[in-house]
């Protein structure tokens, strides 16, 4: 059934690629300057309006319409930003005593469509290969323009404003950049009422796995939040705030080099700076009684640019397992089966709010404010069925394990920024400062009854054991960039960045005494740690053309160090790191009938984070205990890829890409034997290691159709293939060929009806070598077993989801959504090691429904052109976003 479906699917895409053409996508711009009379005073009260030139329908002849327009205040500036621009523009000024001041604006490079022959490319586009234009490739991602007009000098006379008409243009769904791809997420209706996680779910290149782990070409990349690393956890991340996805296969020397060979995704949030005010509130229930609610506001008035944002979600989850192990080091052998029902009860709730103080039009301050609320309550049923493999019969046992948790968390951040342009078209300098901080406690109990038969016979006794823990991190990150055009078409960026990391964790297990009555404390199985970790950066990066050819060249040096006690012992570990050096290569080459190839070569790092370094070992769950390593070292990685872009008839986006990454110091996981500090039985401890080395090869396909007005469509599909070469005396793995495919259709119904259908398959494929879980995961989930030689099995999933939109200027929306149709998306694995074999199942929230309900509200300022009231600033398109 799976494979059927995945192949009607791709024969459908295949056979739809002589669809009609889509509208080019349209370019953002940043335009301002200054009106002044002939003396050079400011003029104030001045009329400026964005006139963009269109073909009328009816008379197919070309004709200006109104894209934006401003009225001076006292200083004579005007402003005008994220401006969607898809032909040419004409800036017109008017005042009153002035004569009509009008000019074509210069933004295209010549011979694209649009573009004005002989035009030098502005600055916010130099440097681009023409192959990475619109006219070379329809979705090709477009960099902001940062236009200065300068001053604008009219002459003496009078003259009255015409009348205009208002337009507005859509995104296209995927972008392509010479190092990343953009996803844009506005329009999925799947993740209405979920966090960032239901958004992931539906972004081609990414798989997320049944505990919310992401992966990107199966390994655990490095998480951003507009353009910066983050502590927050994707389901921390409201998906009604997410505008786009930025995936970032092989960062360039302009970001972090942490994260390995995994690259980076970076989540933009939205952003909205209408003049007037505007909003949106929502609500939603699921099927298993989890609600969601949620609030968005934004204001802009004079100089200042207010929002905020919050959201409070309920959640339910239910996940049931099995789990049946064979354990080969034990005497008598043993064979273990369990079977699991756990469910969560929890809250999160999330708040952000920002401030934008335009102090002119070339330099901007913003505050931002974040703050988490967690507070989690995992409950579960564990029935454990052990047989004892004697020589000369088998001896039964039977328990049950009754766990609660209650788990809170608290932190909240601080982001400052501040962005210059200078008079020099392209050239601007930013500077930020990121802090955030959180605070959590856990507590757990878990009570192990003991049957004598069976579930349900006599106790034979009672075990109970518990675990009080707490802990508390800071994150600091400061960055500044500065770009300088160098000439028409070359740019230079530079820029230093300094990442401050400082954790804690206590986390002390208890035993019941029937003797004393009380829980005594586990001295050997507690532990009190702390740690820092620093990082200091600097970049320089350079991005030019050459006709048809593109290149950007980079190089960036990063230096850190490492040091953590362990307070209980009085243990210190430490590490310093001295400088490394990560250069990046991007080249780009446009061809001949809308195609383009790109290849990009790139140096990373690893660093071990936290919980892979500290020596704490956790014994709650007793078929997988884990332990940090605090000898591990970073693992380095070198990565290649090869990139083919193709446009079938103006329809359809082809994106090829073949990949290869070789890892030195490959941190993986590792079983050892130690005695249990709680049951004081030998047990196996999963640890980590530093192996010798690894490589992936794999290619990657993704296709984005628009197949007519009413229906586009992306398809992703990664074949991979990855070999690891081990520390002395591992195992090693054997490798395997796998592959993951990921579909996402939209359709727009009458009556105002949308419809979306998304699917994903996984393949069989090894175990993972290493879930970093963005650096701040902890111990790997029960039954990972990933230190040992095994497969997953192959799963698919189907979501669906559709809307209805109503009201005057379709406000009101209501969405109905369920996500893992067919009950599909199983975990089940098997892994073998020297000391065990083990067959793993789970599932978690199958057929999910949501039902979301989302209100917009808004007031634009739409007096610009009435002559009762000349002191509003700007007019913008009527309406709601």
């Amino acid at each position: 059934m799976k494979k059927l479906i995945l192949l009607l699917h791709i024969l459908l895409v295949a056979g739809a690629l002589s669809a009609q053409m889509p509208k080019m996508p349209a370019l953002t711009v940043h335009l301002y300057g200054k009106i002044t009379d002939s003396l050079g005073k400011a003029v104030n009260g001045a009329s400026v309006v964005l006139l963009q030139q269109q073909k009328d329908s009816a008379t197919g002849k070309n004709k200006d319409i109104l894209l934006k327009g401003a009225i001076t205040k006292s200083s004579g500036e005007f402003n005008f930003e994220d401006l969607s621009v898809k032909g040419p523009l004409t800036l017109k000024v008017e005042a009153t005593g002035f004569v009509v001041w009008q000019e074509r604006v210069a933004l295209m490079p010549a011979g694209l469509p649009g573009g004005q022959g002989g035009n030098t490319p502005p600055a916010g586009m130099q440097g681009a290969p023409t192959g990475g234009m619109p006219g070379g490739m329809a979705g090709m991602s477009m960099p902001t323009i940062e236009k200065d007009m300068g001053k604008i000098s009219l002459i003496s006379s009078n003259n009255t404003l015409e009348g205009v008409v208002v337009t507005s243009s859509a995104k296209p769904l995927m972008q392509l950049d010479l190092d990343k791809k953009v996803f844009n997420v506005e329009k999925n209706i799947v993740s209405n009422g979920g966090t960032a996680l239901d958004v992931m779910k539906n972004v081609p290149s990414v798989n997320v796995d049944i505990d919310g782990n992401v992966s990107l070409r199966n390994s655990s990349p490095q998480l951003y939040i507009d353009g910066r690393p983050t502590t927050l956890t994707l389901d921390q991340i409201p998906a009604a705030t997410i505008e786009s996805v930025e995936v970032i296969t092989n960062p360039s020397a302009k970001y972090d080099a942490g994260g390995g060979g995994a690259g980076i995704l970076n989540i933009v949030l939205k952003k909205d700076r209408k003049v007037g005010y505007n909003g949106n509130v929502r609500a939603g229930v699921d099927s298993r009684g989890g609600t969601n609610t949620g609030l968005d506001f934004n204001v802009r008035q004079g100089k200042f640019n207010f929002n905020a944002s919050g959201m409070m979600n309920r959640m339910r989850d239910r996940t049931t397992g099995t789990t049946d192990r064979l354990n080969l080091s034990t005497t008598p052998q043993t064979s273990v089966y369990q079977s699991n029902v756990d469910k969560n009860i929890g809250t999160m709730m999330f708040g952000k709010v920002g401030l934008d103080y335009f102090m002119n039009n070339k330099t901007t301050f913003s505050f931002e404010g974040v703050r988490v609320h967690g507070e989690f309550k995992p409950q579960g049923v564990l029935d454990i069925s052990t047989d004892s493999l004697y020589s000369g019969g088998t001896t039964n046992s039977f328990s049950q394990r009754n766990s609660n948790t209650n788990r809170v968390f608290n932190g909240g951040g601080l982001k400052l920024s501040m962005k210059h342009l200078f008079s020099k078209e392209g050239e601007e300098w930013t500077a930020d400062a990121n802090l955030f901080g959180g605070k959590n406690t856990n507590n757990s109990l878990y009570v192990t009854d003991y049957y004598s038969k069976g579930l349900g016979s006599d106790i034979l006794n009672t075990a109970r054991q518990q675990t009080i823990g707490s802990g508390k991190d800071r994150f600091y990150t400061f960055q500044t960039d500065y770009v300088k055009p160098l000439s028409s078409n070359t740019k230079l960026e530079a820029g230093l960045r300094a990442q401050l990391q400082h954790i804690e964790n206590s986390t002390y297990n208890y035993r019941y005494s029937d003797a004393d009555g009380k829980y005594n404390v586990i001295s050997n199985a507690s532990t009190n740690y702390k740690n820092n970790q620093n990082v200091y950066a600097a970049y320089v990066s350079v991005k030019s053309s050459i006709k048809n050819f593109g290149y950007q060249v980079g190089l960036r040096a990063e230096r850190s160090n490492y040091d953590g006690d362990l307070l209980t012992t009085g243990e210190h570990f430490s590490n310093k790191y001295p400088v490394s050096l990560f250069p990046s290569i991007f080249l780009s080459q446009k061809l001949k009938n809308d195609q383009q190839i790109q290849l990009s070569v790139t140096r990373r790092i690893n660093r071990p984070n936290f919980f892979q370094l500290i020596p704490f070992t956790d014994y709650s769950d007793s078929l997988n205990i884990t332990r940090g390593n605090p000898n591990l070292v970073p693992e380095f990685t070198t990565s290649f890829e090869l990139s083919y872009i193709k446009n079938f008839n103006r329809t359809t986006t082809f994106l090829a890409s073949a990949y290869y990454k070789h890892t030195t110091n490959l941190i993986t996981r590792y079983i050892d034997t130690a005695i249990n500090a709680v049951s004081g039985n030998q047990d196996l401890i999963n640890t980590y290691i530093n192996a010798t080395s690894s490589h992936t090869a794999g290619a990657e396909l993704t296709l984005t159709n628009n197949f007519t007005k009413w229906w586009d469509a992306s398809t992703n599909i990664n074949i991979y293939n990855s070999k690891i070469n081990p520390a002395a005396n591992v195992t090693a793995q054997d490798a395997l060929w796998s592959w993951f495919g990921k579909m996402n259709h939209n359709f727009k119904l009458p009556a105002n009806f949308t419809f979306q259908l998304t699917g994903m398959y996984q393949s069989k494929t090894n175990l993972p070598t290493n879930d970093n879980k963005n650096n701040m995961g902890g111990p790997p989930g029960q039954g990972a077993q990933t230190a040992s030689q095994g497969y997953i099995k192959s799963f698919y999933s189907i979501d669906a989801a559709v809307k209805k939109t109503f009201l005057k200027n379709n406000a009101a929306s209501v969405s109905l959504s369920i996500s893992d149709i067919f009950r599909s998306r199983r975990t089940d694995q098997y892994s073998e090691s020297d000391y065990f074999t083990q067959y793993y199942s789970r599932l978690r929230n199958p057929q999910l429904v949501r039902l979301n309900f989302t209100y917009r509200f808004g007031k634009m300022d739409v007096s610009l052109f009435k002559r009762k009231n000349m002191n509003s600033e700007s007019m913008q398109t009527q309406g709601m976003q």
